[in-house]
């Protein structure tokens, strides 16, 4: 709630008449009845060839947004597509999703096409999920870079790997060809229809989001199988009919219960459930009469809303140039939000878009021209930039509330009622009226929808570009997450050659490789090791004498062989087995990084500061006596010998540059800071992500770290690069060929998004991975770690158990990291994280649980590890 000084003085206070207007839904002229469909297709036209008719469309289309024509490519067949091949196909309308397509086109070319008819499709039985069909595509517009597109032949005909469109009405050729896919489909005919009910996404926002809405009464008949077992959530009153007629006692009652009751007391009109007609609160009598009307033509399944007429809130605005009288206006608040990396719900600023019209004359999608929310607020007189932020960063959690319940009601339906098992609501629409309650804004929810939103916001975003302003983020963000879906599809089912399993901080691969589907053959040298149960195949072997490491990839060669296993991928997130499994993707023919370019050694276990000779020879003899097999600290390089490294000491602050490579190409860095380390022992201590340091100095480091990739032969992979920052630029410490261990994957999943792990699959498979071209954070984390030998009894003594309980209420994060022990050549336990909205709110949260729980100490002083964290 935002407070504001609302209250109108009595020179500035309006007349009744002046206050009226038609209420929330009345902002659609279609309330509670059918609206224009969602985009044009072709079958929606009475041109006497429909498919050529949308040709026509997309070319005028294009003209308009200056793109060339489409190409005319059939007369030379597209043949070669692949079990790997990406295929992005938009069902259906040529206009509605035209923005995302190119912005596919230029992140993927070839990957995003276009189908205008059920005849450039068919349906074939699923080789891999029984009951299930694949889509396979003889035709269709392919976009490309430059926004570029061709009409195009397939042969053999493209298998689709993610698929959406225009799914409006019952029966329609694109609904009937999405239906009960093997690919993961952005909707369905049944799903729009779901979405699209006025009842269900009232129930929905109210209930599961938690959101207000329009006092509403409902009348139903039928059992409503698709509405949630709730009870009657706040602000809806249902009402069921066993049978329309002959029940006009029981409408007259309830209609004047609600007419009367506490939830209507704030208004004075209500709206019929046809749309058709408004009434003040006052005329009861015609209410019942609207209702009782509707209730005669009510089918099973169907239901008449009766809703309270809830005002746009009106703020104090300056003295009007003219002296004739303001007229009431209304506001609708039209957001997109889209699933992204994760499952997560996403909306950014580029996807909110307002319009406003006369109160009686209110305003339909499409029908006004949109602004700004920030510039809508301002005009509405909300002079504050700080409340204008305050109130978009509500409507951000709003909309995302609103997604993730929906996601979370969908998973409780049944494939039938979905349209498939792989069919679910990747972009969704969600309007919002900006209302004043006890002389505060809030934000009420009135609908969901498929593409309304959609097409308002992308009119929006053209706007800005007639007048010269960039692009915006809202089609590179649907784009990305219509690939990225499409890329999860491609690794289903692959066979992944894994070497090497690591200890419990890797235990995250096992579930990951569960929700992508991957077949994992594990090559492991402990027979014992937990993960021999969790993957398709444990192939026992051991490798640790890694001097051997030609004679094991022969030996690791022969047991598949043996075995009948040809991987699509070999990897390894492991440093020990990172030569071996250079070798062995060499031998195999699969993609990775050649073995003249990697090195031995892990984990920075015996690295100490000397500051004489003598203290170099004293702790060098310490560690060959120690350290001269892989048994006296497994996991740190010992397999390829105990050979010593003295390095110049590097002022400066240390950080972490996370890459992902393709065959040299950039695609993705993530840069996280360090606190000081622990002395003599260079131990870290504290992290934190994003980093806190300017644009340019991260900048810095990220090419810093790619150029000692690039020269080391490092050109195709997820690698971690730690490098000291010091006023003449970044140093090199180490480079680890792997993705980063501890926390990192976890952080940049949480922070950012996308998942490294996935990211080294896809690689591995030899396919770029879609990474956020512009990655932009949604929360800080600050972490510290934890040591056996400072913690360990803390943590055996009951703070685990406390950390653990804060995780599952989602206030911290835990990154369980190696077995707890203490001794010489110590490594950190645990790593516990806060959140925050930056540097400052996550250190201080952070801060407070290790002083609360002990586990800052003046040994252990962790406002220290967060003092450079600023």
């Amino acid at each position: 709630m935002l407070p504001l000084n609302l209250r109108p003085s009595a020179e500035q206070a309006l007349s009744m008449k002046e206050q009226e207007w038609t209420g929330p839904e009345a902002l659609c002229p279609g309330w509670q009845e059918e609206e224009v469909s969602d985009g044009e297709g072709p079958e929606d036209s009475e041109h006497p060839d429909p498919t050529a008719h949308a040709y026509e469309v997309l070319q005028r289309t294009l003209r308009l947004e200056g793109m060339p024509l489409t190409v005319d490519r059939t007369g030379q067949p597209r043949t070669g597509f692949g079990q790997l091949d990406m295929t992005v196909c938009i069902l259906g309308s040529p206009t509605a999703f035209l923005p995302i397509l190119l912005e596919g086109g230029t992140r993927c070319p070839g990957a995003m096409v276009l189908c205008l008819a059920p005849a450039w499709a068919s349906r074939i039985p699923s080789e891999t999920s029984p009951g299930t069909w694949s889509l396979l595509l003889s035709r269709g517009v392919s976009f490309e870079a430059g926004g570029c597109t061709a009409l195009e032949e397939f042969v053999p005909p493209r298998r689709a790997t993610y698929v959406t469109g225009t799914f409006g009405s019952e029966g329609s050729w694109e609904g009937e060809l999405a239906r009960d896919l093997d690919c993961p489909t952005g909707g369905s005919a049944p799903l729009a229809r779901w979405l699209e009910d006025p009842l269900l996404s009232r129930w929905l926002l109210s209930a599961r989001a938690g959101l207000p809405v329009p006092p509403t009464l409902a009348f139903i008949t039928g059992l409503w199988e698709t509405l949630p077992e709730e009870p009657n959530p706040p602000g809806i009153r249902l009402v069921r009919l066993q049978d329309p007629q002959g029940q006009e006692s029981l409408v007259q009652d309830e209609v004047d219960a609600f007419l009367e009751g506490s939830t209507m007391q704030p208004y004075d009109q209500v709206g019929t459930a046809g749309g058709t007609c408004t009434h003040r609160k006052v005329e009861g009598e015609a209410v019942v009469q609207a209702v009782a009307a509707l209730l005669k033509g009510l089918r099973e399944e169907e239901s008449i809303l009766l809703e309270a007429l809830v005002p746009t809130a009106r703020l104090p605005t300056l003295p009007p140039r003219s002296a004739a009288p303001q007229l009431p206006m209304a506001l609708r608040i039209c957001t997109v939000v889209c699933r992204s990396w994760g499952d997560r719900p996403q909306l950014c600023p580029g996807m909110v878009a307002c319009t406003a019209g006369r109160a009686e004359a209110p305003v339909r999608h499409g029908s006004v021209l949109p602004l700004g929310l920030d510039s809508s607020l301002r005009q509405w007189g909300l002079a504050d930039a700080a409340q204008r932020q305050a109130l978009a960063g509500r409507l951000r959690e709003a909309a995302e509330a609103t997604m993730a319940a929906l996601l979370a009601a969908e998973g409780e339906l049944s494939p039938t009622q979905r349209g498939g098992a792989r069919a679910h609501t990747d972009i969704l629409g969600v309007d919002f009226l900006l209302a004043c309650v006890d002389d505060t804004l809030e934000l009420v929810a009135l609908s969901t929808n498929c593409l309304r939103c959609l097409e308002t916001c992308l009119l929006f975003e053209g706007m800005g570009h007639d007048v010269g302003q960039s692009a915006g983020d809202m089609p590179r963000l649907l784009a990305e997450c219509l690939l990225h879906r499409a890329q999860c599809h491609l690794v289903e089912g692959k066979d992944i050659l894994l070497i090497g399993a690591g200890g419990v901080s890797k235990s995250f691969v096992w579930e990951a490789a569960r929700e992508y589907g991957l077949r994992i053959h594990l090559v492991e040298s402990d027979p014992e090791h937990f993960a021999a149960g969790l993957v398709e195949t444990f192939l026992p072997y051991d490798s640790r004498e890694h001097r051997r490491d030609e004679e094991h990839a022969e030996h690791v060669l022969e047991m598949l062989r043996a075995r009948g296993l040809q991987p699509d991928a070999c990897l390894s997130y492991w440093d020990d087995c990172v030569v071996l499994t250079a070798l062995l993707c060499q031998r195999l023919g699969l993609p990775g990084c050649p073995p003249a370019a990697l090195e031995f050694g892990a984990g920075a276990v015996g690295v100490r500061l000397v500051e004489s000779a003598g203290q170099c020879h004293a702790h060098a003899a310490q560690l060959w006596y120690d350290l001269r097999a892989d048994a006296d600290h497994p996991g740190i390089g010992l397999g390829w010998g105990n050979a010593m490294l003295l390095m110049e000491y590097v002022p400066g602050t240390e950080h972490d540059v996370d890459l992902v490579l393709f065959e040299g190409r950039l695609l993705g860095a993530w840069v996280s800071d360090n606190g000081p380390t622990r002395l003599p022992t260079f131990l870290e201590t504290a992290a934190i992500l994003p980093s806190c340091l300017p644009a340019d100095r991260q900048a810095q480091l990220v090419r810093a770290a790619l150029r000692c990739c690039r020269a080391c032969g490092l050109r195709h992979g997820v690698f971690n690069v730690e490098l000291k920052l010091g006023p003449s630029g970044p140093r090199l410490l180490e480079i680890n060929p792997r993705m980063g261990g501890f926390y990192l994957r976890d952080w940049i999943r949480a922070v950012y998004g996308p998942d490294l792990l996935l990211a080294a699959v896809l690689l591995a498979l030899g396919l770029p991975p879609v990474l956020p071209s512009r990655p932009s954070p949604r929360q800080q984390l600050a972490g510290i770690m934890c040591l056996a030998s400072e913690h360990g009894q803390a943590l055996r003594g009951g703070v685990m158990a406390a950390l653990q309980g804060l995780q599952q209420r989602g206030l911290v994060r835990l990154n369980p990291l190696f077995e707890e022990a203490g001794g010489h050549y110590e490594e950190p336990c645990l790593s516990v994280a806060c959140a925050g909205d930056g540097p400052a709110e996550a250190c201080g949260r952070l801060l407070g649980l290790c002083q609360a729980l002990g586990i800052d100490s003046p040994q252990y002083p962790v406002s220290h590890f967060l003092s450079h964290f600023k």
